[in-house]
């Protein structure tokens, strides 16, 4: 299998949708719709809209597997309501797989290439959240990777974990 990451484009906005309402599927199946909700976001125009945006960032990447769509990744400055931090740091403001591409490290790789990313711009620091509610298995995720968790932090009732890593380990 060839792994690849190419800049995403704007043509990539309806393939992400599909990443966000097969993962809403999954995740109402599985007892965490407090993640995302039971709507598919293709359903929200809000969401819809926010999708557009960021196929339209300059940080978009886009994994492929085979040459088919298997994720996304977004780099840049930390999330507004992320606890602010006093040096230089790379934010993972979006990373999503495909569930096509289940167990095929398409995630990893991807957070990889935001480590190496950093590396090449004399960044140290590398923060991502994701949702701290369900089952806690998404933070345990980001832990296997190699981050450590940091601050806690609720928008409109949905608990945040901030979790970082130092690009030299």
């Amino acid at each position: 299998m060839e792994f690849t990451i190419r800049p995403g484009v704007a043509g990539d906005a309806d393939v992400m949708l599909g990443f966000f309402d097969d993962a809403v599927a999954w995740l109402v199946a599985r007892g965490s719709a407090g993640q995302w909700g039971t709507e598919p976001w293709s359903k929200i125009p809000k969401r819809v809209e926010r999708v557009r945006e960021y196929a339209a960032d300059p940080e978009f990447r886009m994994a492929e597997v085979d040459g088919k769509p298997a994720g996304a990744l977004i780099l840049g400055q930390a999330m507004p309501y992320a606890p602010q931090v006093d040096e230089p740091e790379l934010y993972v403001r979006l990373l999503i797989t495909s569930r096509q591409f289940t167990g095929h490290r398409v995630g990893s790789r991807l957070l990889r290439h935001a480590m190496d990313e950093a590396k090449r711009r004399g960044i140290d620091l590398v923060r991502v959240d994701c949702w701290a509610g369900g089952d806690g298995d998404l933070p345990r995720y980001y832990e296997s990777q190699g981050f450590k968790p940091t601050e806690q932090f609720t928008v409109d009732g949905w608990l945040g974990q901030v979790l970082e890593q130092r690009v030299g380990g």
